[in-house]
């Protein structure tokens, strides 16, 4: 039996706050054990269509592995392990959604207080290892600091556009939070995390509005963005360079790490800096050698591909059969074949989708549910997206569909919406 609780308790909040922060123990049973606490004791009676519709697309994902594997054999180990990893962003978008629900609008401080206190633990962290083990190179300062934080990224984008969120804070406590967050962002050297910023930003600036305005905007932008990796590309930045210039190596190679088709895997540099297409050559061909049939529904939970041979992963383990891929869609595409892809695709679309209004804040919460759309199609091609165990985007995506819902339930009058949106 769940819990009842009042706009004015503390313990959701409280729960909210642990929910996000757990993730910093890089455990993945200690985060499925703590969301799906607090999504059963703030479990609700009724749920709005909108939300369902989401639960639903990622609950038919579930059950198509669920089918499909009943054709192959796997260890039972990996099979329990998908089945937890796969309810991750449900259980995800049912805690942001139930806590926010039951707090109301007042849940948008504990929301920015959340990846403030996530700032100051990042970058807390990195001074203690910087005195500690003497960091002195990007890998060292991310192997101690993190690789991303979505949620830091989505706290700074509400501060810089406070105004437009209707954010009441003191000017000089929003700066201050805004260079906080600012300085952890750039501290995890990620480039998914600059990839995240600039859309969400030209997302809420309406640019992805089609017009002629907007077109030019945005071939200017690219311009600039193709200038930029030229002029790094032709500087030739070493692989073996430290502090920036290995950042720069990075993104020279961006482009190219996660599409190449042919990879000589004799070669260690190629194979290293190119691994990310790789698995999805060997995945392709793992699941296509098999017909038609699991082409289409995949080859279920417990699947896993065939590296070819024993390598170390992140969290120091020796494996050779891989169950969770980088590239989410090549990992439904694993799990629950083209219906999965497909499954995934319609996923991202609904989140895009939205009703047209008049009030401004609904307006702009729109674009940023525009934003984190396109932005999820670049995250889930090379980070698992929603289903990494260290992504936190499925709490804050919930919260921002139950805090959308208040929103249109109170019908606020605001301002009509100028033409230039």
């Amino acid at each position: 039996m769940t819990l009842q609780f009042t706009p004015n308790s503390f313990l959701p909040k409280l729960l909210y706050v642990l929910c996000i922060i757990v993730l910093l123990l890089n455990s993945y049973e200690t985060t499925f054990v703590v969301w799906g606490f607090t999504a059963f004791i703030t479990l609700r009676k009724k749920y709005s269509v909108s939300f369902l519709r989401f639960q639903i697309l990622l609950g038919l994902l579930i059950a198509v592995a669920l089918f499909s594997a009943q054709f192959t054999d796997h260890k039972s180990y990996v099979y329990f392990k998908d089945i937890s990893y796969l309810l991750k962003p449900m259980l995800g978008l049912a805690v942001g959604y139930n806590i926010c629900k039951i707090i109301g609008k007042d849940l948008f401080r504990t929301v920015i207080l959340t990846g403030v206190l996530l700032a100051t633990i990042h970058i807390a962290t990195i001074l203690i290892c910087f005195f500690i083990f003497k960091i002195t190179t990007m890998h060292l300062l991310r192997h101690y600091g993190g690789y991303f934080n979505d949620y830091e990224i989505y706290t700074l984008v509400l501060l810089i556009f406070a105004k437009q969120f209707e954010i009441k804070i003191k000017p000089q406590t929003r700066m201050l939070f805004i260079v906080l967050l600012s300085v952890s962002a750039f501290l995890y050297l990620a480039r998914t995390n600059m990839i995240q910023f600039v859309v969400l930003v030209m997302a809420i600036k309406g640019y992805f509005i089609l017009n002629v305005r907007n077109v030019k905007y945005l071939l200017v932008a690219t311009s600039l963005v193709v200038t930029a990796y030229a002029a790094i590309y032709y500087s030739n930045p070493s692989r073996k360079g430290e502090g920036l210039e290995a950042f720069l190596y990075k993104i020279k190679i961006a482009p190219i790490e996660s599409f190449k088709t042919k990879i000589n895997e004799e070669d260690w540099k190629d194979f290293n800096d190119n691994y990310r297409s790789f698995e999805n050559i060997i995945t392709v061909r793992q699941v296509t050698d098999r017909g038609f049939p699991t082409i289409l529904i995949g080859k279920g939970m417990g699947s896993t591909i065939d590296l070819g041979r024993e390598m170390w992963t992140n969290d120091q383990e020796f494996i050779r059969y891989v169950p969770e891929l980088h590239n989410t869609y090549m990992t439904m595409y694993l799990k629950a074949g083209l219906i999965g892809v497909l499954l995934t695709l319609v996923f991202i679309y609904y989140l895009s989708k939205s009703k047209p209004t008049n009030n401004r804040l609904i307006h702009h919460i729109n674009l940023l549910f525009m934003g984190s759309a396109l932005f999820l199609i670049v995250s889930n091609w090379v980070f698992l997206g929603l289903y990494l165990k260290l992504d936190n985007k499925s709490i804050f995506l919930g919260f921002l569909i139950a805090y959308r819902e208040i929103l249109i339930a109170e019908n606020a009058k605001l301002p009509s919406i100028p033409n230039e949106y």
